[in-house]
């Protein structure tokens, strides 16, 4: 899984997770609409200045939501392994880790 794909599903996650929409979070990073959704769905790469205030619009640091990243990738893999192991017992935990 390429790195934009993982950051921009956790930027999504959060933002959803907090009842926020595209355009509250694109304007208070003074980011387009667009461009934060190609960030989300993994389609641009966004900069360390971009993450930065797109971070700071969700009120967190960009440390937060590299651990977050990192979280939900340790989730996925394991979800994998396991999967190799016995296809049956990751049905779910893949589908809630997506």
């Amino acid at each position: 899984m390429l790195l934009r794909y993982a950051i921009g599903a956790t930027l999504r996650r959060i933002r959803l997770d907090r009842s926020l929409t595209l355009r509250v979070v694109a304007d208070e990073a003074r980011i387009s609409m667009p461009y934060l959704s190609e960030i989300e769905r993994g389609r641009k790469e966004a900069s360390s200045e971009i993450l930065a205030v797109i971070c700071a619009a969700l009120d967190m640091t960009v440390l937060d939501l590299l651990r977050e990243v990192t979280e939900e990738a340790v989730v996925i893999d394991l979800a994998g392994r396991r999967a190799e192991l016995d296809p049956s017992a990751t049905r779910g935990v893949a589908l809630s880790a997506a």
